[in-house]
């Protein structure tokens, strides 16, 4: 009975990530060493994720009781998954750098929102802005038409001061 309730207790456990990801990306990572991996989780959690070598056929029945059985054909050999919980692009940064920087990690697919991806998928996520980017990007949208509103607004004003200031001197001039 252990043994089944520790099964139980994983598949739990990988069924709570998998409900909780915004991004899942599954990887080959034989041949890295000890270090790699750890270097790997590390980088991971830095960005808010986390890097687990799991069983897959504990995954393939978390999958099913999470309505994701599309990632069933991920499931073969030894793999690792990523998840992603806050920015769903850093860890596809991540691990997309990695994979350049270590030949033995590989990517093999990954699910952004429901939609699979495929390496060439995951690799073309990599290359967008961060969401930081994109925000700093949209902000700036907005703020450059305010700003030519209020120079066009301090430039009327300054103008009205002027015949202001000249109309107050010509009354001076008249009157004085």
């Amino acid at each position: 009975m252990g043994k089944r309730l520790e099964k139980e207790k994983k598949v739990a456990e990988i069924k709570e990530d998998l409900s909780k990801a915004n991004i899942i990306v599954f990887t080959d990572y034989r041949g890295l060493s000890v270090a790699q991996m750890n270097k790997l989780r590390r980088a991971l959690q830095q960005e808010g994720g986390k890097y687990k070598v799991v069983k897959n056929t504990l995954t393939k029945i978390a999958a099913r009781e999470t309505g994701l059985e599309h990632i069933e054909e991920y499931l073969e050999g030894p793999i690792g998954i990523a998840y992603g919980f806050d920015d769903p692009l850093a860890p596809v940064k991540t691990l997309v750098k990695f994979a350049k920087e270590y030949d033995n990690l590989s990517l093999k697919g990954g699910v952004l929102e429901n939609k699979i991806l495929d390496e060439a998928g995951l690799k073309r996520l990599s290359e967008l802005p961060s969401k930081e980017v994109l925000l700093a990007k949209t902000l700036g949208c907005f703020q450059a038409p305010l700003s030519g509103l209020l120079n066009v607004l301090q430039g009327n004003l300054r103008k009205l001061v002027y015949v202001l200031q000249a109309v107050k001197e010509k009354q001076e001039a008249v009157n004085g």
